[in-house]
């Protein structure tokens, strides 16, 4: 990977990171003022909202430092080990806890009528989506294992050669 991706991927990273914390510090806050006006047959959904929100900005935390752990890892030559694995599982585990999250969000607005039903289905729909990121990090995390091994075997290959020559 160039000196250039790595620097873009970085800033975009740091941008991303930035403004999860401005969502966490100013966003979720004023969303917390917001629900003191509900009215008084919707205000249980006052903390859910808020723990899930908060919950929500904190698994792409999660993701954002991982990414970039595996981005300094990719700068560095060393991201064909089996240290990688951890900060893959940790994303995948990240990305299953935001899912589970979105459908948690849709189980809170189910009951009653605080939303259309239309609504809570495309909220489950979107979790749906979200489940399948993490099957295709999964379906990435395998293709690193096999890359791990195919380097592990070159490595010992050409030991072999060397010891050969």
């Amino acid at each position: 990977m160039g000196k250039l991706t790595v620097h873009a991927l970085r800033a975009v990273l740091v941008a991303l990171l930035a403004g999860s914390v401005f969502v966490q510090a100013v966003m979720v806050p004023l969303l917390a003022a917001d629900l003191e006006g509900l009215n008084t047959e919707f205000t249980y959904l006052r903390i859910p909202l808020i723990v899930i929100a908060l919950l929500g900005v904190v698994s792409v935390q999660v993701v954002l430092v991982c990414v970039w752990r595996l981005v300094t890892m990719v700068r560095r030559g060393t991201v064909f080990s089996h240290a990688a694995f951890r900060y893959v599982d940790i994303v995948i585990g990240a990305i299953v806890a935001a899912a589970l999250l979105v459908f948690a969000l849709g189980f809170v607005l189910a009951p009653g009528d605080p939303v259309a039903p239309g609504i809570v289905l495309l909220i489950g729909g979107f979790g749906l989506a979200v489940l399948g990121v993490a099957l295709v990090v999964l379906v990435l995390r395998m293709l690193l294992a096999q890359a791990v091994a195919r380097d592990a075997e070159a490595a010992q290959m050409q030991a072999e050669l060397d010891e050969v020559i």
